[in-house]
Formats: structure tokens, sequence, C-alpha cells
């Protein structure tokens, strides 16, 4: 009797945006890395999934050992504590490395910094939000017609919440891209784009993050976002970080959900992965069995 062949399991490439001083700062805080939440992400749309972490902002990375983009199935960005439009040696080579990613024609997929730094290496501009950060839950996202009929947003709701965090938001896009949802704090907020025969599925927002993680970034960022008026004090900061947390370890608290206007867009980790899983089950997966 023939043998059944084993079908091997996907294989992601992650890249985590952040340079080591910022990841350290984050986990000093109690926040996760990027490439860690990254990686926690994939494996819970498909547990059996290989994932490699690199670290281009960091001097000397590379791709492990042996590796070449195009072993990869699909290639996964995380979000950033740097600003793409600045003259930063830290930002080039992942602008470069984005290019490279699109070249390959390997799926790519990824939040916030990665829209950002997608966008520009296909040939989009990038700025600073002139309303500011959009903090906590970005409100009211909205899908566009043509997202509405992408496979990316398939299941997802026309209109919903999402975590993020971001100062600046992209401004132009390049040729081959469409926008697929916006809200009114930010007009991009997921793309789609295509270049070089490479295709990008983005979002300006985070699924990555639970309440948990919101939190611990809400702490690491205290002082800012009080200067920024988010808190009137420190006080109010930590009042804030700990109804997150509490309802993280309570989901059932609809007191708490009440006054942080929170539901199951968040809550719900099927609704708030869901284009994380299309991107898996409708770009990835079917590449592979090609």
């Amino acid at each position: 009797m023939a043998r059944a062949s084993v079908k091997p399991a996907a294989k992601f490439l992650v890249i985590d945006g952040y340079n080591k001083a910022a990841r350290d700062e984050l986990q000093a805080g109690g926040a996760s890395a990027a490439g860690d939440l990254y990686v926690a992400m994939l494996k819970k749309c498909l547990p059996e999934a290989q994932c490699d972490v690199v670290h281009p902002a960091d001097p000397g990375t590379s791709l492990p050992k042996g590796a070449a983009l195009e072993q990869y199935d699909g290639i996964a960005w995380t979000g950033c504590s740097l600003t793409i439009y600045d003259d930063d040696p830290r930002v080039t080579p992942q602008i470069e490395l984005a290019r490279e990613a699109f070249a390959s024609r390997v799926p790519s997929f990824g939040s916030c910094w990665a829209a950002q730094i997608a966008v520009t290496a296909a040939g989009g501009i990038v700025r600073a939000n002139p309303r500011g950060r959009e903090m906590g839950i970005a409100r009211k996202i909205a899908l566009t017609p043509e997202g509405r009929g992408h496979p990316l947003y398939f299941g997802k709701s026309n209109v919903f919440d999402a975590f993020i965090s971001h100062v600046d938001e992209i401004t132009h896009l390049p040729p081959g891209a469409v926008l697929l949802a916006s809200n009114a704090f930010t007009h991009i907020q997921a793309v789609a784009v295509t270049h070089k025969g490479g295709t990008f599925w983005g979002l300006q927002y985070h699924p990555e993050y639970d309440l948990h993680e919101l939190a611990r970034l809400t702490w690491c960022r205290l002082e800012k976002l009080q200067k920024l008026g988010f808190f009137k004090d420190r006080e109010a900061g930590e009042k804030y970080v700990n109804l997150l947390e509490t309802l993280h370890q309570d989901p059932s608290r609809k007191d708490v959900a009440w006054l942080l206007g929170i539901d199951e867009d968040v809550t719900n980790e099927d609704i708030r992965l869901a284009e994380v899983r299309n991107w898996i089950e409708r770009l990835v997966l079917p590449t592979m069995r090609q």
C-alpha cells in the first residue's frame, strides 16, 4: 500500500522591526516583543506553523544561516517605534528588505509599521498624521467597497474596532495598491499592495494585541501619553491600565467593558484574527499548493 504523502508545515519569516533598545524597553514594562507576538498569533491561526524571527534594525542582522526569502511560505512584518521618513540607518535596510520580499513573490502580511514600509518600498508616501497619535482602540474602521469584496476581510463585519498605536500614516498609495479600510482618524487603515509580482496585505491596526498587551504598551508610554493629553495625570493612566488588565483577566466584567467602550471586535479572538487567518488560508496555503 502506498504511503500517504505528508504535507510540509507552512514556514513563516517574522520580521520584527524594533531595534534592540526599543525591544528591551517594552519587555522591561511587561510587554512582549513584537516578533514573539507575531509568532504566537500565527500559531493560533495555524498551530503547525514554523517561524523564524529576524531583527533588521539591529546591525549585522541577516536571515537564518542557509535561508533565503524564497524558502518561506509567508513573510509577516510587525509594528515598530521607528519613523520611516527619517534618515535613519535602522530604517533603510528594512525598506530594502521589503523590496526584496516583493521581488521574491512570497505572500506578505503585517500591521502598522509593516503597512507603512511595504507602501514606501513600492513607491508610496508616509507622513506624520496631522491628527496626532491614534492610541488604544481605533473606532469605526469601515471597509471600502473594494475591502468588502477582498479575501482579506472574508467573514468580517463592514465596520469594526481594533487595537491600535501609531503617529504616522500612509498618505499616498503607490501604483498597484488598493485601499481596503478607513476611519475618521486615519484614512488608510488597510491596504493591499501588488509590486514586482509580489503581494502584501497590510493593516494599520494590530490584530496581534490583546487587552494585556495594550495595557503593558500603555504602561510603557504613560509619560508620553499624559503629555499628549490622553490622561489628566499618571494616576488616571494607571487606572486605565488596571481596567484593561482587569477585563483581560475576567472577560465577564461587563461593567469594565462598558467603561472602556470595548466589545467582541477586540475581545473575541476569532473576530480579531480574521484578517490573519484569511491571509493564511486564502493566500499563503494556496500558494504552497501551487
